[in-house]
């Protein structure tokens, strides 16, 4: 099986303050075929400005991550349906909450629409790709996480 890797690259930003927590935890994600994406922790568990904002953080990641594998998926066996896709577009939300007795991403909804060329298909096709897309997903078959389609 292929590997995907990722490098992750921070620094402190001052001296004497990663010991006493107030450290940035801003941070680069760079991937093989060149991109490289600002991260940071969560503004919501970790205080600005040691949290960047600006920066993606991993749950946000891995939201965007199982709505990614979703889309690609779906593409896929939609084209293998004979349908034709002109858009995509998913704003995707994930929550924490308990799992198994720790804080983790519980739920991940994905709320896809999608704009097809001719005629677009009846709610149970619609459905039956949703579902097919999701069985195939790399990422969502290895989440404990319950992941929801809307719409």
């Amino acid at each position: 099986m292929p590997e995907h890797p990722a490098t992750i690259e921070w620094k402190a930003d001052s001296p004497g303050r990663f010991r006493d927590g107030s450290y940035s935890r801003a941070h680069i994600l760079s991937f093989d075929g060149g991109a490289e994406v600002k991260a940071s922790a969560s503004p919501h568990n970790v205080p600005v400005p040691m949290a960047d904002p600006a920066g993606v953080d991993p749950e946000e990641m891995l939201v965007a991550a199982t709505a990614s594998c979703h889309m690609l998926w779906f593409l896929h066996v939609a084209r293998d349906a004979g349908l034709d896709v002109s858009s995509y577009r998913d704003e995707a939300v994930g929550r924490l909450g308990n799992l198994d007795g720790r804080i983790g991403i519980t739920r991940i909804v994905l709320r896809p629409r999608i704009a097809f060329e001719g005629d677009a298909p009846d709610a149970e096709t619609l459905a039956r790709l949703h579902h097919e897309a999701h069985e195939r997903c790399f990422i969502a078959n290895s989440l404990k996480s319950e992941v929801v389609i809307e719409g």
